[in-house]
């Protein structure tokens, strides 16, 4: 698996070429930090993509793997579940973008 800064940039840098507005909300262990997936439909509501569990991961699973916690949701109610997460691991990373649609570009599980 890719070290989560370059993930991170790579996948800033192909939403901005695709014109959606992406930036690095906040920066975590460079290495190894969880990565979190902030969405603003543009439309007063956000999703919200979190790693998945190890045990949705197949062998063959080159990709990192999110879920969906939010589904066009309340801002106030995502950004107090970031809050929450980031005082219990201080080295998670937090990508928020911009689009209107639903399809941020990474595999989604359990859905």
């Amino acid at each position: 698996m890719f070290r989560s800064d370059l993930w991170a940039a790579a996948f800033v840098r192909r939403h901005n070429d695709l014109g959606h507005m992406c930036v690095v909300a906040r920066r975590g262990d460079p290495i190894a930090g969880q990565i979190f997936i902030e969405i603003d439909h543009l439309n007063g509501t956000v999703s919200l993509l979190t790693p998945a569990p190890a045990t949705a991961r197949r062998d063959d699973d080159a990709d990192r793997l999110f879920v969906r916690r939010f589904d066009h949701g309340d801002a106030a109610a995502v950004a107090a579940r970031i809050a929450r997460e980031a005082e219990f691991d201080p080295d998670l990373w937090v990508l928020s973008l911009e689009m209107r649609g639903g399809d941020a570009g990474v595999t989604v599980v359990g859905t």
